[in-house]
């Protein structure tokens, strides 16, 4: 029986390099939620917009087209893709840090410190500069949860991507911590924006280091982590809600900002958390050790075996087997793609130019900066949870079949023309609150889903650079939505008493406006239902083969 004792001991002290691996293999994960949560700098661009239009004497249409800019930056985001093929993911990393410490670093040096003096077509330049270093900045997290995260990259990057929707809600926080809750002044967000991304990839830099090990051992169970991970999420969500509540952590916004801070480093814990509870199981229940491992088989690969006529039309209209790795010219043949463009573009990038807008929607309806500012941090928690909602397809597979994640891509739609003809045809506080939440609901599930659609229907392995050729829409929705927006704005304002800027007040200032995207919602709702319809039958062979 020694020779036995000797094993099991033997076994036990393996347990613990084992489970280091495991550790740092959860990093990664942790690494790539922090640089999500704070480098989703474009939207908290309402919170400081006002303020920007005022110094610099610009109309509402000029505005528009900084935030055009900064969009249009993300054109060029297939960059990323190339650039992680031919450099370490950490130069990657650090490229997007400094993109964002130019963009974000010069305009603050221009507008807020008023050191340089820096033409209006220069502001533009460094706008598209620092919305290019947000796409890098997401194929970097992008690629360490597929390289990481095989057998449940959707599960990773469904959680990974819901933490960009909380960024306005932390610089907030961090705004009132440095210039006070009251403080009108908005010019710290640009100095925020530029280096707190430059210290979260320094923060980063050790687990995105980190390699894949392909025969490092995985819980059987690896799902309960990820469970674990989007319970904490959503504690995440609803607690930077607070400040629309009289607690005594809203009223304080250092301990609110380091409680935070806190929710964001818990998960570090979870992976040991995992490995104590492992062990007391094992302990109970006799085993031999206190790690119990399997390894995750990958998911068989489609064959067109068995399949019948309808089913193999039905990959021929995507282009070939879901999930093969689709090139530029197989992308734009495919008539999924643009039905999934068109969606997306009335729908996620509708989303996103609202809450650019967000600002001077509550402006006209006589809101005060405050409550402005508190409207995107209302937008940015629901853009938050629908991002963690965007993981539904995963956790409910098996119970909800007839349910592809096409199909939940076409439910998390249907908010948004309703909250269009809400804000066109009520101007109650309430209701904005109301529409305001349900936009942020609808886009951040859109946000979020889009990367693993992307990924299931053109390549697991591509989505770095389908996904930036995806988001080429934003940059044109940003200046077609917008141009309409301000367009309606500066037809119906009048100059102000106190600036030389033009500022419209009442429901006329945006009505016609939400009219157009409420009717253009419709068109995204409409498309994104063929899509589910033409995808089904694919998506339920992809889910035989994974049994």
């Amino acid at each position: 029986m020694k020779p036995a004792k000797r094993t099991t001991t033997a076994a036990k002290e393996e347990d613990v390099p084992s489970m280091l691996q495991w550790w740092r293999r959860w990093t990664v994960l942790v690494a790539a939620i922090w640089i999500q949560a704070f480098t989703g700098t474009n939207f908290d661009f309402s919170a400081y917009s006002s303020d920007m239009k005022s110094s610099m004497g610009v109309s509402q249409s000029r505005l528009n087209y900084m935030a055009v800019a900064s969009d249009l930056g993300k054109a060029l985001g297939w960059s990323s893709g190339f650039a992680v093929a031919y450099f370490p993911l950490s130069s990657v990393l650090f490229s997007a840090s400094a993109m964002g410490l130019v963009g974000y670093g010069v305009q603050w040096l221009s507008i807020a410190a008023d050191v340089i003096d820096l033409p209006y077509s220069l502001v533009l330049v460094c706008c598209s500069l620092a919305g290019l270093s947000i796409c890098w900045f997401n194929t970097v997290c992008f690629v360490l949860c597929v390289r990481h995260f095989e057998s449940n990259h959707s599960l990773a990057l469904s959680l990974v991507v819901s933490f960009n929707g909380i960024s306005a809600a932390l610089y907030t926080l961090g705004h009132e911590v440095i210039s006070g809750k009251s403080s009108a002044s908005s010019d710290i967000y640009l100095l925020l924006n530029s280096l707190i991304p430059l210290f979260v990839s320094l923060l980063a830099l050790w687990p995105v280091l980190t390699y894949p090990d392909s025969s490092a051992t995985r819980t059987h169970d690896e799902t309960r982590i990820f469970i674990v991970f989007n319970v904490l999420a959503l504690v995440t969500c609803f607690y930077l809600l607070l400040p629309s509540s009289d607690t005594y952590l809203a009223s304080s916004p250092r301990w609110h900002f380091l409680g935070a801070i806190c929710l964001l480093l818990f998960p570090l814990c979870v992976p040991f958390l995992d490995y104590i509870f492992r062990a007391l199981h094992s302990c109970f229940h006799h085993d031999s050790s206190g790690y119990s491992v399997v390894n995750i088989e990958e998911p068989k690969t489609l064959n067109r075996v068995g399949l019948d006529h309808e089913e193999i039309k039905s990959f021929d209209k995507v282009g070939g087997r879901l999930g093969d790795e689709h090139s530029l010219g197989m992308l734009v043949r495919s008539l999924e793609f643009w039905l999934y463009y068109i969606a997306y573009f009335c729908g996620g990038t509708i989303g996103l130019v609202y809450s650019n807008n967000l600002g001077q929607i509550a402006q006209s309806l006589g809101q005060s900066s405050s409550n402005a500012k508190s409207l995107v941090t209302l937008f940015s928690a629901f853009s938050f949870l629908g991002r963690l909602l965007s993981s539904a397809p995963d956790f409910t597979r098996k119970k909800l079949d007839y349910l592809t994640r096409t199909g939940w891509f076409t439910i998390s739609l249907l908010p948004t023309p309703l909250a269009f003809f809400i804000l066109a045809y009520s101007s109650k506080s309430a209701l904005l609150q109301v529409a305001t939440a349900l936009i942020g609901l609808s886009s951040g599930f859109v946000f979020a889903a889009a990367v693993s659609v992307t990924s299931d229907l053109f390549g697991r392995n591509s989505v770095g650079v389908n996904q930036n050729i995806l988001i080429t829409n934003i940059p044109i929705g940003s200046l077609v939505y917008g141009y309409v927006a301000g367009s309606v704005y500066d037809k119906h304002a009048t100059p102000s008493v106190v600036s030389d800027t033009v500022v419209c007040v009442g429901r006329r200032c945006y009505f016609a406006t939400f009219l157009f995207w409420g009717c253009l919602s419709v068109v995204g709702l409409v498309c994104s239902l063929i899509l589910f319809i033409r995808t089904r039958p694919v998506y339920h062979q992809l889910a035989q083969n994974r049994c």
